[in-house]
């Protein structure tokens, strides 16, 4: 198997946002199937609309990223959620977690969390940098108005974290037993 990359993730990234995927919308059946299949206890009508960080996670899986859906340092919930991609990031010391008001270079293949985008609450969006600029990014989302797109958002103080997974990651075994920031097995 091909390595992981950052690379590779950001090309899957556009390539799924611009099938593009959709809930459903404008009277069309959702065509989620291939990424709510990794959280078998979800339908298609409970993912309609909460899809962001599902979409993360099968861009990361379909970019040979092998990270199981609900990693040791995952507390609260699994990845299909915003929250988990935080906890994951902060729980691992083998990935790069950057607060967003920090003097940080997103690149492509990071994963951005936002806050307060669409909902007035903390951990309300995510997606995938294709390119960064001094004051902007463009990313592949989910679920942006319940279909995958490419948008460009302001690097400003909606974006919580940036989330960096090394190349590689997860094709050793290396997800199951994630060392805490202390470098202990959890």
């Amino acid at each position: 198997m091909e390595k992981a990359t950052r690379k590779h993730l950001a090309e899957v990234a556009k390539k799924a946002a611009q099938t593009p995927f959709h809930g459903y919308v404008e009277g069309k059946e959702s065509n989620l199937e291939p990424i709510i299949r990794f959280f078998p206890k979800w339908t298609l009508r409970e993912a309609d609309g909460l899809w962001c960080a599902a979409f993360v996670y099968y861009c990361c899986r379909e970019a040979g990223f092998e990270i199981p859906i609900r990693p040791d340092a995952c507390k609260t919930c699994h990845l299909a959620g915003c929250i988990a991609w935080e906890e994951l990031a902060q729980g691992d010391v083998r990935i790069e977690y950057r607060k967003g008001d920090e003097d940080f270079a997103p690149e492509a293949g990071d994963i951005v969390i936002y806050d307060r985008v669409f909902e007035n609450r903390e951990h309300d969006h995510m997606g995938i940098v294709l390119q960064s600029a001094e004051n902007t990014i463009l990313a592949a989302e989910g679920n942006l108005n319940n279909a995958s797109g490419i948008i460009e958002r302001p690097r400003d103080e909606h974006i919580r974290c940036y989330i960096r997974i090394p190349d590689g990651y997860g094709q050793e075994g290396l997800t199951m037993d994630c060392p805490t920031s202390e470098g202990e097995a959890k």
